[in-house]
């Protein structure tokens, strides 16, 4: 694949988060940046992860009951893909979220960002798309943000020098990675690249890659 091509398929995942990250890792309200030393940075009022977003007990079924919904909702959009893009569209795993690698593998063999393209919001399966991530169950901003953090400190220890930190705004996790995404300085297509994801991508929790 060429420079380019690598390019577009950061900018698609890029199109997934700016697509979801208000409706999957957002807080109450407040947050902060993170520290001026490099460490991590606190979120105020983050949301519990013992509540669906109906407000449901986890201990009385609730978070079980919000999985399912998710996953369901995935699985329409899994279909949906399956029909206008590739009939070989991977599931997504049992937590409901996509299946970036299998995603990631679809997208090289097919040659084309068609794979990708339903993450875009007025392309193929964008309605499937965003119901799925309004019934995400909620998530710990906190622990999103740590995570993410955690991976480009990785990739930059693995050779991606220019790999940017995550950012909390406004309570929301912004991902970190291409400093210039218009202009692409890092290019996910080099085999330092895909040696550091590859070293990298346990410390991303379940749901996180492909959105960093």
């Amino acid at each position: 694949m060429t420079q380019k091509t690598g390019s577009r398929s950061r900018a698609v995942r890029l199109a997934l988060l700016l697509a979801v990250s208000a409706l999957a890792l957002t807080t109450a309200c407040g947050g902060a940046a993170e520290s001026s030393d490099g460490g991590v940075a606190s979120v105020s009022n983050a949301p519990s992860t013992d509540q669906t977003k109906d407000g449901a007990d986890a201990s009385k079924g609730g978070a079980s009951k919000g999985k399912s919904a998710f996953y369901d909702a995935q699985m329409k959009y899994v279909q949906c893909m399956r029909t206008e893009v590739d009939k070989d569209f991977p599931d997504p795993k049992l937590s409901g979220h996509l299946d970036w690698t299998m995603i990631e593998e679809l997208r090289i063999s097919m040659g084309t960002e068609n794979a990708t393209k339903g993450t875009r919001p007025r392309q193929a399966c964008g309605a499937e798309m965003r119901k799925a991530a309004s019934l995400e169950p909620p998530r710990d901003t906190q622990k999103d943000y740590e995570s993410m953090l955690a991976h480009a400190k990785c990739m930059r220890a693995k050779g991606v020098s220019k790999f940017t930190n995550p950012q909390l705004q406004d309570g929301n996790v912004i991902p970190g990675g291409d400093p210039n995404p218009t202009s692409p300085e890092v290019s996910s297509d080099s085999s330092t690249y895909k040696q550091a994801r590859q070293a990298c991508n346990d410390k991303l929790l379940d749901g996180l890659d492909g959105r960093q």
